[in-house]
């Protein structure tokens, strides 16, 4: 929910950064090339009568900022409620966000697909996101609660034979599509089938990856989050207060740099502050004997404090010889850049779509906002390389998971795998020495 304050006052088209020679929506030419296409209805403004009636003697420009900006401020409110609640409400969160951004992208499908009277778009379409998020959160379950799988005999069975479920799942709506396909449209109809698989791409997976960085510690969650939405806010304040642009964008190079070097240093404070509570940065794990889901451990060297040399040129200038940091903050650095240079680009990419149908917003589900999807665009590729980031460079072997799949096996699978550790340490030299500090 707090990704809809990435979008509070950004409204300038795409050429403000790539000076595109185009007015009004779009050029001449792309209108000729997409001149075939229908274009989709415009939802109509639902902002709240009590806020119209407020803000009558407004000129449209001033009301819509304060419209965004009270919204704005509920929806931060309710986000804080949220993180109170505890990750699991978090994760179902994302859930639902998910659903309403599928929905929101295949509709803007149907408009297209409903002119031509084809049938099962929508329910295929449907049907397809059901099997996609039972594989993905199947494989969530059986990878982080294994114990409870295990423990459950149903949950055990669906479990061993999960991944041939979901296939067999998937092969009954791709055997529905081809029945479904109509003599002279199967180009459009093939279309809408690539429309429905790339949408379940860019939304549901990387959906699925924002509840993996949630599981990693809710610190992966709040901190790019955070980092996208200060780039957003201060690329636009830069580019208002010392901006050059002819046209009047706020989003130019100067908000660029100046929304870069912001967010960098907002990236570092809040992780100061966030990696010295344990809520934070804790692991979600599930406690077999509570059954309940807990969020409690003993911090890793991550989020510890460590003294750090300063080079030579900052020593002269500071005075100080180190600083104490949370190694957390130096991978923050790496978040924060990301957020600044290359997340924009979703939100780019999601222009694009949008002016290809002629839209300003997927949707109008928050007045003054636009649809889930337009506050969302920046925030998926972000969360993918959140993940690609722990998984390459935080992430290790992890001892836990490795007991359980052990204890899972056979009595003789698991004297298999015991000889051949002792067998290994006692090469290594170690065994002596582990049976000796036992004896002491």
């Amino acid at each position: 929910v707090f990704f809809f304050f990435t979008e509070t006052v950004r409204e300038e088209p795409l050429h403000c950064y790539f000076k595109i020679a185009e007015k009004d929506g779009v050029s001449d030419s792309e209108s000729k090339v997409d001149s075939g296409v229908p274009e989709v209805p415009v939802p109509a403004d639902d902002t709240p009568e009590v806020l119209n009636k407020a803000l009558s003697g407004l000129s449209s420009r001033w009301k819509n900022w304060w419209v965004r900006g009270i919204l704005t401020l509920a929806m931060i409110s309710f986000f804080f409620f949220i993180i109170y609640l505890g990750p699991m409400v978090l994760m179902m969160i994302v859930l639902c966000v998910q659903i309403k951004c599928f929905q929101e992208i295949i509709t803007i499908g149907y408009s297209v697909y409903h002119s031509y009277d084809l049938p099962w778009f929508r329910t295929l379409s449907w049907y397809f996101l059901l099997c996609v998020n039972y594989f993905f959160y199947g494989e969530t379950v059986t990878d982080y609660f294994f114990t409870l799988v295990q423990r459950e005999e149903p949950l055990r069975i669906l479990s061993k034979y999960h991944r041939f479920i979901s296939f067999a799942l998937y092969l009954t709506g791709f055997c529905m599509f081809v029945l479904s396909l109509v003599k002279k449209h199967y180009r459009l109809q093939f279309y809408m089938f690539g429309w429905t698989h790339v949408t379940l791409l860019i939304v549901v997976t990387q959906s699925h990856l924002i509840i993996h960085n949630l599981f990693e510690g809710m610190i992966w969650f709040i901190v790019p989050i955070s980092c996208v939405i200060c780039n957003d806010i201060m690329a636009y304040m830069f580019g208002f207060f010392f901006g050059k642009s002819p046209k009047g964008c706020c989003k130019t190079w100067e908000g660029f740099i100046g929304g870069f070097f912001s967010t960098i240093v907002f990236g570092i404070m809040l992780s100061y502050v966030m990696a010295g509570c344990r809520y934070f940065v804790c692991p979600v794990e599930f406690n077999n004997d509570s059954n309940s889901f807990q969020v409690d451990c003993e911090p890793s060297e991550l989020f510890q404090l460590q003294d750090y040399a300063l080079p030579s040129m900052l020593e002269s200038v500071t005075g100080w010889t180190t600083v104490c940091l949370y190694p957390f903050q130096i991978h923050s650095i790496a978040l924060s850049s990301f957020a600044s240079i290359v997340g924009p680009f979703g939100g780019f990419f999601a222009s694009g779509f949008k002016r290809a149908f002629k839209i300003k917003d997927f949707a109008n589900t928050i007045p003054g906002h636009g649809g889930i999807m337009d506050r969302f665009d920046c925030q998926y590729l972000m969360a993918t390389f959140v993940n690609v980031y722990i998984a390459s460079f935080i992430r290790g072997p992890n001892p836990t998971k490795v007991i359980q799949q052990l204890l899972a096996l056979r009595p003789d699978q698991q004297l298999y795998i015991f000889n051949s550790l002792k067998a290994h340490l006692t090469e290594k030299g170690l065994l002596p020495a582990l049976e000796e500090a036992a004896a002491a």
